[in-house]
């Protein structure tokens, strides 16, 4: 089992960059973009509770529809950063060589 991974000698390992910080933040991010998304929905039921809008009971509702795809929207935004950053983060690791294949007819090449 030791020898399954055998790293490529003579690799130079990539220095950490933005990647690492991207994904250090991205939880961060999801939860300060989530809840500032989700004001409009309560700023539009704390108007219709205070009595500042005329609109009826179903504005709230379209309020939500909006909020809910932004929300929706945002994930997913930040779902392609983040598989984005695991891949340039994988790629910058360190070489792995596959066991040597001999070849038959190498030779008469």
């Amino acid at each position: 089992m030791a020898g399954l991974f055998n790293k490529l000698p003579g690799f130079q390992q990539t220095p950490a960059g933005a990647e690492r910080v991207t994904l250090r933040r991205l939880p961060r991010i999801a939860w300060v973009g989530t809840l500032l998304l989700l004001v409009p929905s309560l700023l539009a039921r704390l108007a219709i509770w205070l009595g500042f809008s005329d609109e009826g009971p179903g504005m709230p509702g379209m309020v939500d529809i909006y909020v809910l795809s932004l929300v929706i929207l945002h994930w997913t935004v930040l779902f392609t950063v983040g598989i984005y950053a695991f891949i340039v983060l994988v790629m910058k690791g360190p070489a792995y060589v596959a066991d040597p294949y001999p070849m038959n007819d190498a030779d008469e090449l």
